[in-house]
């Protein structure tokens, strides 16, 4: 066997059949490593390889695929991500997450570099990774278990408070379609259903500790790469807002531009954000500052409440989607029971944005009067009920009551069952909710929303040079020639350039295991030069600016390619009609409407899509290396296969007009 050439991998990976038993181990392909690098991108690889898009996301036949980074456990600031990829069970398409903490590093340290999960165990079993000793363990006495008392358990079975876990909860043993999968302690990798996937195969925990540790290919190098990166990121203009608040910082600077959705996005204001912002988080609940492995950033915090009805709730990574998501989006400015909230999706395993926007969806219905009192099975539905909030999170996480089990599945999935104009409300995506930003209020999220390959997305292209204003940054990457357009939210021109490189340094990011918020696109210091020198110096891989930018292109346009064996085309790349029809009411982007018309053709044109379908052309393909993705695309839609599978999604496109009379 060939030793494996590039050093900071592991070289090997997993390979685990539930059904089975079998555990094995193999090399890591060299062409994987240089063709996608690592995490998402090789993720993807083996999605599209081994997942056919007629199979069926809660079945033994999905596969999940766990897997670390190149630039993982090493000395780059932030390199701590671990990415989950699988078939969504929320979408039927392509699906994603994402999380820090220590599994990844943990796992690298073992000498792994990704798992590959397939088939379902007959009872519930989690997997253990302790160098060469992998094993799956038997967990009955683990299911049913919430995430926090979940890794604390398989910690103290195994004397080992280093152990690093990536755990579900009830929500996910019962598949609800919202389903997180915790990691590390209250971080999650929480959109696209993961964690549905892990309950469908019985798989209650995965869990690794490693003692072999990484080598670097120019130590000295790295080195000084790295400590230069860590001494930018504190010296950048955002560093202290984010060190003292974490995301937390965002909801009072995203509340007077109108960008900061309330009421299932009816406004991009909250008059009760006061209530539940980063400084009045840190000012009567911070206990104490934590951060993921090697961050010098450190926006995670553990919060409790010491009086009132919640008295005693500790919280723990409570980030700005989740204080818009099941505060403003729901009308609730009690941040006791928000902080309740937060802890009840993280510990049931919630993604907190998906879970909050079914429960606005069903509080709109009962205000509509689509959903009556009767369909609220004993709750009162009504906005800004925090009672019925922390009920309704129970019910969805164990799909308890006819309303609970529809919830579970999803707004635009729920809106679909329901009918009656339902899907008016339905404030989504590719069929995945949309996150705590508005298009009409800045023009790249809304275009980010639409060409996400995982459904609304705020994270694959992650624009944040318009998001507050990032002149210094934009020049930097851009030259002065594109301002003052660039960093203006409310202006659509350059805004296609800006997303379409955000999706491919995005791809590269997550298939590197940097964190976003930490250095790459938030505290933004590292980009293409200096990814690539990191990727170089730690691996000996031969690799520059150029090269890391076809990668990050050949990683998105396969993620396309996958969803449109889906049936996915450009109909699909839609905003609700709230967006695009209904002025924003409020904040500086008063008046405005996310304009998606002028922005989708330039995107297409620089993408190399075609312009009527949306679809990657053959010779976009074929610069990238995928000839065999464009034969196989262009078969599913000549044979009517993309077609099929796309009718059976369980989502109806987004609600698109004609304009209604009402918000």
């Amino acid at each position: 066997m060939t030793a494996f050439p590039y050093v900071g991998y592991a070289g090997s990976y997993l390979r685990v059949n539930l059904t089975t038993g079998e555990i094995q181990t193999l090399p890591l392909s060299v062409e994987w490593a240089e063709d996608y690098l690592g995490g998402n991108g090789i993720g993807t690889k083996i999605l599209w390889d081994e997942v056919p898009p007629q199979t069926d996301p809660l079945s033994p036949a999905n596969k999940l695929i766990v897997a670390t980074g190149p630039l993982c456990g090493g000395l780059m600031p932030n390199a701590s991500r671990i990415e989950f990829v699988a078939k969504s069970p929320l979408t039927g398409i392509y699906g994603d997450a994402n999380a820090g903490g220590h599994l990844a590093p943990q796992l690298k340290y073992a000498g792994y570099d990704l798992i590959v999960f397939e088939g379902r165990a007959a009872s519930p079993v989690y997997l253990f990774v302790q160098d060469d000793k992998v094993e799956l363990r038997e967990a009955s006495h683990l299911w049913g278990k919430g995430g926090y008392a979940t890794e604390q358990i398989i910690q103290k079975e195994n004397r080992n408070p280093e152990v690093a876990t990536a755990v579900i909860g009830p929500a996910g043993e019962n598949q609800a379609r919202l389903a997180a999968i915790m990691v590390s302690f209250g971080r999650h990798a929480a959109r696209s259903g993961i964690g549905a996937v892990m309950g469908a195969k019985n798989l209650k925990a995965i869990a690794a500790h490693g003692t072999r540790g990484i080598r670097l290919a120019d130590p000295d190098a790295h080195r000084a790469l790295a400590f230069r990166m860590q001494s930018q990121i504190r010296k950048n203009e955002f560093f202290a807002g984010v060190h003292k608040f974490g995301t937390a910082s965002l909801v009072s600077l995203m509340h007077p531009m109108g960008r900061f959705p309330t009421k299932n996005f009816q406004y991009g204001s909250f008059d009760g954000f006061q209530f539940i912002s980063g400084e009045t988080l840190r000012e009567e609940h911070i206990v104490r500052d934590m951060g993921c492995f090697n961050c010098p950033i450190g926006c995670d915090k553990i919060y409790s409440v010491t009086s009132g009805e919640f008295a005693g709730v500790t919280a723990t990574s409570v980030e700005y989607e989740t204080l818009n998501a099941l505060g403003a989006g729901v009308l609730n400015r009690n941040l006791p029971a928000l902080l309740k909230a937060n802890v009840l999706c993280d510990d049931w395993g919630l993604d907190t944005i998906s879970a909050g926007r079914a429960i606005s969806f069903a509080m709109e219905l009962a205000e509509k009067g689509i959903l009556s009192h009767a369909d609220g099975e004993g709750l009162d539905l009504s906005w800004g009920n925090y009672h019925t909030i922390i009920e309704l999170l129970r019910r969805m996480s164990f799909r308890e009551g006819k309303l609970g089990n529809l919830l579970a599945e999803g707004a635009a999935r729920a809106a679909h069952i329901i009918g009656k104009g339902a899907a008016r409300y339905a404030m989504h995506v590719k069929g995945q909710s949309i996150s705590a930003q508005d298009g009409r209020a800045q023009q790249s999220m809304g275009l980010s929303h639409v060409t996400s390959t995982r459904g609304a997305d705020h994270l694959k292209a992650f624009p944040v040079l318009d998001e507050t204003g990032y002149p210094s940054e934009a020049v930097r990457r851009y030259g002065s020639h594109y301002l003052p357009e660039l960093v203006d939210p409310l202006a659509t021109r350059y805004k296609a350039m800006l997303v379409k490189d955000g999706e491919d340094y995005g791809a590269v990011v997550d298939s590197c295991g940097n964190c976003k918020s930490g250095g790459t696109f938030v505290l933004a210091e590292v980009y293409w030069e200096e990814q690539a020198e990191a990727i170089r110096t730690m691996t000996g891989m031969a690799m520059d600016a150029a090269r890391l930018k076809s990668i990050g292109e050949r990683i998105y346009n396969l993620q396309r390619a996958y969803n449109a064996l889906h049936g996915i085309t450009r109909a699909d790349d839609v905003l609700p009609w709230r967006f695009t029809q209904i002025p924003s009411p409020s904040g500086h982007a008063k008046g405005s409407v996310c304009r998606l018309d002028e922005m989708l053709p330039e995107y297409y044109a620089l993408r190399g899509w075609d312009a009527e379908t949306g679809l990657p052309r053959a010779e976009t393909l074929t610069r990238l290396g995928l000839n065999e993705v464009g034969e196989r695309m262009r078969e599913a839609f000549a044979s009517g296969a993309a077609s099929a599978v796309r009718a059976n999604l369980g989502w109806a496109a987004p609600y698109t007009g004609p304009m209604v009379d009402d918000l």
